[in-house]
């Protein structure tokens, strides 16, 4: 009888030790997802702040990348207007890249400044691929002479996973390019780019190129967090629950509802 009492002793503390710990864990989870929210918030602030600020110019967007020009992470997603030209002989045709949920191609041209030297590699849109033949390129209307290009400023294109690093800049053997970098672009082409790109809008009755560009909306993605900070609280609170029913509640009750002898 004594070993009997032991041994539900000693798993009755074993449960509560798992409960306590549990509670903490999630508790915990669920704070600083709270803590991540309030992060994205503040992030959100400054995004719409920024979409509201007058339009970077050309200047601006080539001296982010001097030592006494402003910062390049201060002018992402601000509005910009430039005025150019394209060169067409070094556009590159980022692969299996999505917009709504059909896979193709981003398609980057490179924008000579007006009256500089300055280059700024420009995301026009997306372009579908043809399955059958994958190595043809979608027909894209590059204008020629001076172009206005309406957008907002961007980091470099998003890396997807490769099998073979450096593909992405293949020495200029192919357009059609898995991924991007800016530094290695710059060296093979000899182009004065930018550190940063720009996202170009505009319907494409509007620019006449026959690329889709519905970007997607830039957002901090602070619901997602007060999601699952709900969900570890709630889990949390499950945890408190059955522990007082089941080690507490239920010791009580119990003994009660045997029959009388």
């Amino acid at each position: 009888m004594t070993s009997f009492q032991g041994a539900a002793g000693l798993r009755f503390w074993l449960i509560a030790v798992a409960a306590v710990v549990g509670v903490f864990v999630t508790a915990s989870l669920g704070r600083w997802q709270l803590s991540r929210a309030a992060e994205k918030e503040s992030l959100q602030a400054t995004l719409d702040a920024r979409a509201v600020m007058p339009a970077v110019s050309d200047a601006e967007l080539v001296g982010a990348n001097t030592p006494v020009g402003p910062m390049p992470h201060a002018l992402v997603h601000r509005m910009v207007v430039l005025q150019g030209r394209w060169l067409p002989a070094h556009t590159v045709y980022l692969d299996n890249r999505q917009m709504q949920g059909r896979p193709g191609f981003f398609v980057l041209t490179p924008l000579q400044l007006s009256g500089q030297e300055g280059v700024v590699l420009v995301q026009r849109g997306w372009a579908p691929r043809n399955f059958q033949d994958r190595t043809q390129l979608p027909p894209v209307q590059t204008p020629e002479g001076s172009v206005r290009v309406e957008g907002r400023v961007a980091l470099a294109p998003s890396r997807l996973y490769e099998f073979k690093r450096g593909g992405d800049s293949a020495q200029g053997s192919s357009r059609i390019r898995q991924n991007l970098d800016l530094a290695a672009f710059r060296a093979e082409t000899g182009l004065a780019l930018a550190d940063l790109t720009v996202l170009q809008t505009g319907r494409d009755d509007t620019v006449g190129d026959g690329l889709q560009r519905d970007w997607p909306v830039v957002g901090a993605g602070v619901d997602k967090h007060y999601g699952y900070a709900f969900q570890w609280f709630g889990l949390s609170g499950l945890i408190a629950l059955l522990y007082v029913w089941f080690q507490i509640v239920r010791r009580f009750i119990r003994p009660r509802r045997q029959p009388a002898a």
